[in-house]
């Protein structure tokens, strides 16, 4: 058994609060369940709303990395609808 495949990475840097995390969440919508994704955001904001963003919406947030510019975010999709 290998490691998850990341099913997609969003490039939202440019982007002010709310805008990365309601992009996030439309795209994450259109992905299968226990997928990766990477996010990587500009916004300084993003470190506090992404996390709150996987929480209330029962993600895992699995990695969190500060880059040139800004930030990104591993998160796997919720095994569930909520």
């Amino acid at each position: 058994m290998g490691e998850p495949e990341i099913a997609a990475r969003y490039d939202l840097r440019g982007l002010k609060c709310p805008l990365p995390v309601l992009k996030t969440k439309k795209r994450m919508a259109s992905i299968a369940p226990g997928a990766l994704v990477w996010v990587e955001t500009s916004d300084p904001l993003a470190t506090v709303d992404i996390p709150h963003f996987c929480r209330e919406f029962g993600h895992k947030l699995l990695e969190t990395e500060t880059v040139e510019g800004g930030h990104r975010f591993l998160i796997e999709k919720h095994n569930q609808d909520l």
